[in-house]
């Protein structure tokens, strides 16, 4: 790593780290550039459906046929929110360094300050610019202008229900908007107790993601391109307001963890029918939870807010950055757009942990359009997510999202039960934030 003194300081204050750890540290001296042959690189990563994806796609001519180097990767599991203090500590302390490294999108806020990104990661600016709008979500993963890291899976938020459960109690399954929606969840809430959708009433994280997912969807957003707040609006009211009477009249469940204990009983026991996640819920959320209930299950895009937005969303991610200044950095930077920004690449991202692509026109493709998903009744299912696509918002991010995610969950939390005014809780939290948040 070629990174010096002060540095080194800005990231270890940054981060936290106590100076103890520099004593005696000196900058990593820079590797001569690996050209071509062998290379060995080092990845770390929290979910071993990457680990599997990137050391397959390694000896795969369809992916690195072709590329000067020949690729093994060594695999290295670490919790998603121990990466970052780990990379961090081990660049102060000038110790070796992984080529490639997985970083959740909640954890990336993390590197947005104090130079880390820049000190840490190679700017791969340069191959997403050319694929302009074509490549979603790189707007999350952007510090000054430059991408710092390269989105795994598009993420798309649509609505999943039971079409057995919809078709018995006569929702129609292509509800107009939400207000429709909430309306007839209402009257099924009262006569069933059952529920078509959920809002969490659980840790921090799980109530911001929650608001942030519909206040997406109807045009608003956290932040906006330049990290300036932008919570405090009409759309964060409204949405406010609707998961609130959607909570108040049974038609969304409110529950401690959407992907834990409570969500799997509800939906075991059919309480929950209907619910707004990403793509990634089918799997980790549905299938893991209720594989009982293969086929019984559909997807559609989000009903519409009446005054607008859009028709789907998105939450979660995760991310890969490439080590800057090391012998191995330009074969990773290689072996990355090889088996992440080309058509080949996502379609075996896909084939491997059912990872959406992020190249927007690949969903018009045969390959894609052809995918039938036999836990959704064999549906075309890169129809709904592609419609998603084409119409998913844009996620900004800053620094101090991890202090406004805590700020904001317990002011939100009451809003959603009925216990404060929508626009009361907003500024309650905005004045939590505008105390802790870093300069």
């Amino acid at each position: 790593m070629t990174i010096d003194r002060r540095q080194l300081l800005r990231l270890a204050g940054a981060a936290g780290l106590g100076t103890g750890l520099l004593a005696g540290c000196t900058a990593s001296e820079e590797g001569s550039a690996i050209a071509s042959g062998p290379i060995d690189l080092k990845l770390w990563t929290h979910d071993p459906g990457y680990a599997t994806y990137f050391t397959g796609a390694a000896s795969d001519p369809d992916l690195v046929g072709g590329s000067p180097w020949t690729y093994a990767v060594d695999v290295t599991s670490i919790a998603p929110a121990d990466i970052v203090s780990r990379l961090v500590n081990q660049a102060v302390a000038a110790r070796p360094l992984p080529n490639l490294a997985g970083l959740v999108i909640d954890q990336f806020p993390r590197v947005m300050r104090a130079g880390i990104a820049q000190n840490l990661f190679v700017d791969l600016t340069s191959l997403t610019e050319p694929l302009g709008d074509q490549l979603l979500k790189t707007q999350p993963y952007t510090v000054d202008g430059k991408v710092y890291a390269i989105e795994s899976d598009n993420s798309v938020s649509v609505m999943y229900y039971r079409a057995d459960l919809f078709a018995e109690l006569g929702i129609p399954a292509d509800v107009a908007t939400w207000e429709e929606l909430l309306g007839i969840g209402a009257e099924v809430a009262a006569e069933t107790g059952q529920a078509i959708g959920m809002v969490s009433n659980g840790d921090n994280g799980a109530i911001v993601n929650g608001f942030a997912q519909m206040l997406l969807q109807r045009g608003g957003n956290l932040y906006d391109a330049d990290g300036e707040l932008t919570v405090l609006s009409d759309e964060s009211i409204e949405v406010l307001a609707l998961m609130a009477e959607g909570v108040r009249s049974g038609a969304l469940l409110s529950i401690t963890d959407p992907y834990g204990g409570a969500a799997a009983a509800a939906l075991k026991d059919s309480k929950l029918i209907a619910t707004v996640m990403p793509n990634w819920y089918k799997v980790y959320g549905l299938e893991a939870n209720v594989p009982d209930q293969a086929g019984v299950w559909r997807a559609r895009t989000i009903p519409a807010f009446a005054a607008g937005g859009h028709i789907a969303s998105t939450m979660g991610g995760t991310a890969f950055a490439v080590l800057k200044g090391q012998a191995e950095t330009d074969a990773a930077v290689d072996f990355l757009q090889r088996t992440y920004l080309t058509p080949e690449g996502q379609l075996a991202r896909y084939g491997a942990g059912a990872y959406l692509p992020t190249l927007v026109d690949l969903y018009d493709t045969p390959e894609f359009q052809q995918i039938t998903d036999p836990y959704l009744g064999d549906q075309r299912i890169l129809e709904v997510y592609g419609a998603g696509a084409n119409d998913m918002p844009v996620f900004y991010q800053a620094a101090g999202a991890s202090v406004l995610r805590d700020s904001l969950g317990g002011p939100l939390l009451r809003a959603i039960h009925g216990q404060a005014d929508p626009e009361e809780a907003l500024r309650e939290g905005l004045r939590a934030y505008e105390r802790q948040a870093p300069a």
